[in-house]
């Protein structure tokens, strides 16, 4: 079995360290925390701790920490020539110090500390300077995901940006339309099956072919009586950038 060492305590290590200790292929064998409070609800005190010396040896060293602090803890570690990879999908495997060898353990997922998700359903998207760690890292992707991809740091970067228009700008949406709801006294949870039957379209059509609405058919009238509604000029610049898109998206 392959032996694991989580480095961080936030919302991705926390999903990883439950990810790693449901599966019976792996070992996780140790967690560096500065807080190591912050995991004690969640994994067996005796495995984390607060000084990177006393790491354990291990196949695969995971860095799931702030994109700015890769590079500065990567330098620290108190070891040369072992697999260390990072979790980000914005930086590249260059970022880490090249004392050890490196890679990358993207997934792709949004992770909220109070939502549970189910790893075998999480793409994971992996990078390595040679094919022996790729292999090693392939290994341990298929014990807790059924989704595993060769993305290289370029393709990691524009699948990271697309992640962002698909998932934090959509929720931003939701976000807008859970504040109209809100000012008018409807309940939000009435757009949910809309929402939902959204989501699911993209399993047979592709977002082109998805998309309708006064926007993708031209509906003037609606739409100038949409912006006449809209008050906050914020709401009513997104609106109008957004139906400009789908326009000349849909010829």
């Amino acid at each position: 079995m392959l032996k694991v060492v989580i480095i961080g305590s936030g919302n991705v290590a926390q999903h990883l360290i439950k990810a790693f200790q449901s599966s019976d292929k792996t070992v996780l064998a140790g967690v560096y925390a500065r807080n190591p409070e912050k995991l004690f609800n969640i994994i067996d005190k005796r495995l984390i701790t607060n000084n990177l010396n006393t790491l354990p040896e291990a196949d695969v060293y995971i860095l799931s920490v702030s994109d700015d602090a890769i590079a500065e803890v990567s330098a620290q570690l108190p070891f040369n020539d072992r697999l260390v990879v990072h979790t980000s999908g914005s930086t590249g495997i260059e970022v880490i110090n090249n004392k050890n060898r490196r890679g990358v353990f993207y997934p792709l997922q949004t992770f909220s500390k109070n939502k549970e998700v189910d790893f075998k359903q999480i793409p994971l998207c992996l990078e390595s300077d040679n094919v022996k760690d790729y292999e090693i890292l392939e290994q341990l992707s298929s014990c807790i995901s059924n989704l595993v991809y060769n993305i290289n740091s370029l393709q990691r970067q524009a699948l990271h940006v697309a992640a962002v228009f698909v998932n934090n700008f959509t929720n931003h949406l939701y976000e807008i339309g859970s504040e109209i709801c809100l000012e008018n006294n409807i309940p939000f949870a009435i757009l949910k099956p809309l929402i939902k039957e959204t989501a699911d379209k993209i399993d047979t059509l592709t977002p082109l072919e998805a998309q309708t609405g006064p926007a993708r058919r031209r509906d003037v009238t609606t739409i100038q009586r949409h912006l006449d509604f809209i008050k906050d000029e914020n709401q009513k610049a997104i609106y109008t950038l957004l139906t400009k898109s789908i326009q000349e998206k849909n010829g």
